[in-house]
């Protein structure tokens, strides 16, 4: 007898935050993927931006690169489609 089951949750990938964000949810994102406080993040973006100009350029680079999350702004996640 074999159990084929579907998955309960869904993969957890890098995306953009629609629900936590300040500015365009990249820092909200990489707090939910690495399970730390995005804070953290948005510190480090700062630090880097005031002493190379790096942070500026690696935080745009991410805007356009990371896709935003699949959650509406309730934070409740949309149904999977096949």
């Amino acid at each position: 007898m074999t159990t084929d089951t579907l998955p309960t949750t869904r993969p957890h990938r890098l995306a953009r935050s629609t629900s936590d964000k300040k500015i365009g949810g990249v820092a909200g994102g990489l707090g939910s993927y690495f399970s730390t406080d995005p804070v953290l993040f948005r510190i480090g973006f700062a630090v880097a931006t005031l002493f190379s100009g790096a942070g500026a350029v690696a935080y745009l680079a991410l805007l356009v690169l990371m896709p935003a999350d699949d959650r509406d702004r309730t934070g409740v996640a949309r149904p999977m489609t096949a």
